[in-house]
């Protein structure tokens, strides 16, 4: 995306809300060197927060994760953004094949020299009908054990803690004002616009869908002005469990007072409160008069918690 269509992408949706004084306008970009000589251009445009795909610090790993960069590429874009904007993240997946604990902890303490104020920090996870399913039903990719990987995530929020920028999501870690305010609003159940296609959007409890392939969403917007597939009212059930599901990843977890104003339900009626309380008495969640949220200890387990909370 040239940097033209960037400030222009900006100055519409300024025209159509009114935006914030501080607003946050990041761009999400590969570490090559293409998109690192328009990275000037970028911040030109308005964006002032840059977000880079790096994934990995090791080339044998980027090669498996399929990635067109090599590290030195990566950290050359690296540097050209951190030149360019005033905030700047980067990505790494972890929990990779054959990776030990000692591996990581070198990786992770590399990424954090580079003195960027967020990481987003992944475990590797085998999605169904992707090449690393059929590798992985085959044995051919060998993810690390259970305990391994437990270990691993521990080391992730020990380490990122340490150097002060501790989780405030199960994957995403940021100095303390440095979080990213898009992601926030996913997390806080806040209503978002998706606009490109194949685009989901949330907004006064209607869940939104633009056309799939670019070609039918750019005739739909030629045509009609829009490249809307369908717009589906969600019930209050529907998004009590969406407000569930997103709210359980933050450090701060899920205010009773946001939930009941952005779901329509009460914290109270979309859990499972016999479930809470044994779970609580466990050390896995903490539950009191303004919300739930896990304790360090139920973090590692989330989906399994979500499983035994929500009604």
């Amino acid at each position: 995306m040239p940097p033209a269509t960037v400030a222009a992408i900006i100055a519409a949706a300024c025209q159509h809300w009114t935006p914030e004084p501080d607003l946050e306008i990041t761009l999400e970009a590969n570490p090559s060197s293409v998109e690192a000589a328009r990275f000037a251009g970028f911040a030109s445009a308005g964006v002032n927060r840059l977000s880079l795909g790096v994934q990995a610090l090791d080339d044998a790993a980027l090669k498996l994760l399929g990635r067109p960069h090599d590290v030195a590429a990566a950290l050359a874009a690296l540097d050209v953004a951190q030149a360019t904007f005033g905030r700047v993240s980067f990505d790494l997946i972890y929990d990779r094949p054959g990776m030990t604990r000692e591996a990581w902890q070198a990786e992770l303490a590399r990424a954090l020299g580079f003195g960027t104020t967020h990481l987003s920090l992944y475990q590797l996870t085998i999605e169904p009908g992707t090449r690393f399913a059929a590798l992985h039903a085959r044995g051919e990719l060998v993810l690390p054990d259970e305990d391994t990987s437990a270990d691993l995530f521990a080391i992730t929020q020990a380490m990122t803690a340490q150097a002060g920028l501790p989780a405030y999501e199960i994957s995403n870690h940021a100095a303390p004002g440095m979080e990213s305010r898009h992601n926030l609003t996913y997390w806080r159940y806040g209503d978002y616009a998706g606009i490109g296609p194949g685009a989901h959007g949330r907004r006064g409890g209607i869940a939104t869908l633009r056309r799939k392939k670019p070609e039918h969403w750019l005739a739909g917007v030629t045509g009609a002005g829009h490249g809307m597939e369908n717009e589906t009212p969600l019930t209050p059930t529907e998004r009590a469990h969406e407000a569930l599901v997103m709210g359980l990843r933050l450090a701060e977890g899920l205010d009773a007072a946001r939930f009941a104003a952005r779901s329509g339900t009460a914290l109270a009626d979309a859990v499972d409160s016999a479930a809470v309380e044994r779970l609580a008495a466990q050390g896995l969640l903490h539950a009191d008069a303004r919300g739930i949220r896990l304790t360090p200890a139920g973090w590692p387990l989330a989906n399994a918690v979500l499983a035994e909370i929500a009604r």
